[in-house]
């Protein structure tokens, strides 16, 4: 089977085989568990589907290093460091794979944030607020942190087609349905989605330029406006909708999806001792 066959029949091939339960056993039917675990797993499955390429995990990456890869595009880029040392260090770390070239590629950068402890609240029939009488708390500003980790990796990531980066969100302040919780004593509790006191969904959707949430969008997509083609870094935001917690398979899946979808991004620079054996 020709590599290229191969990549796109990537997804099929894991959902046939029931996914990550199959591979991973126990530990993939946790809830709790840590996004970087994820990424791990993930890169053991490319492992295997892929046994002639080379990949790695890291848990960070430099600021020196970024200001390298935009000094490649432009010699006026990448010139202010103050802190030699400084890196940032998405959740899940970085995944990435070794091209012909020797250069490490970026497959997935992967973040998970918990926001909105208002159903646990609700179900272990706790109240909150000053004097302990509210049902829901007010969201917080605290995932309007996210948007530096993307920034960033999107400066790394500026001379490629792709923008593997996903962020995965769970808790009450990303419901996109309204869901009814009920305490112990029974009484029930209406959290509305569009309720302007917990949704938090609007301060994300810049980082995705407004397109659809649970969706694929590692491929870089190109607008044209007058004369003018711009290319957009849009990250892949995927929510719960009714703010339970992700397990292990699902996140496992989207993950394996943007990653798969990264290698047939950049396939032509991939692969060249085994298509020279092919010949």
């Amino acid at each position: 089977m020709s590599i290229r066959k191969q990549t796109v029949r990537l997804t099929s091939q894991h959902t046939e085989s029931h996914g990550v339960i199959g591979i991973f056993g126990e530990e993939a039917k946790l809830h709790d568990v840590a996004v970087g675990q994820v990424a791990k797993a993930v890169m053991k499955q490319l492992e295997t589907e892929f046994p002639q390429l080379q990949f790695r995990h890291r848990k960070s990456v430099s600021k020196e290093e970024i200001n390298g890869a935009l000094k490649e595009i432009d010699a006026n880029l990448g010139q202010t460091l103050f802190v030699t040392g400084s890196n940032i260090k998405p959740d899940g770390g970085l995944l990435e794979v070794l091209d012909d070239n020797d250069k490490w590629r970026v497959l997935l950068v992967s973040e998970a944030k918990y926001q909105g402890k208002d159903i646990d609240n609700i179900r272990q029939g706790k109240l909150v607020g000053k004097h302990n009488d509210q049902d829901l708390m007010a969201a917080g500003n605290a995932i309007e942190r996210a948007y530096k980790n993307i920034s960033e990796i999107a400066n790394l990531m500026l001379g490629e087609s792709h923008f593997p980066y996903l962020l995965l969100l769970e808790g009450s302040n990303f419901l996109t349905e309204t869901v009814v919780i009920e305490r112990p004593d029974g009484r029930k509790v209406t959290l509305n989605y569009d309720s302007s006191m917990l949704n938090r969904l609007d301060r994300l959707t810049a980082a995705n330029y407004g397109m659809p949430m649970n969706t694929n969008l590692c491929r870089n997509k190109f607008v044209y406006h007058g004369d003018k083609a711009i290319m957009l870094q849009a990250t892949s935001i995927y929510t719960q909708g009714t703010g339970e917690r992700w397990s292990f398979r699902e996140m496992f899946d989207i993950m394996y999806d943007i990653a798969t979808t990264s290698i047939q991004i950049i396939y032509s620079d991939l692969f060249k001792q085994l298509r020279k054996k092919n010949k």
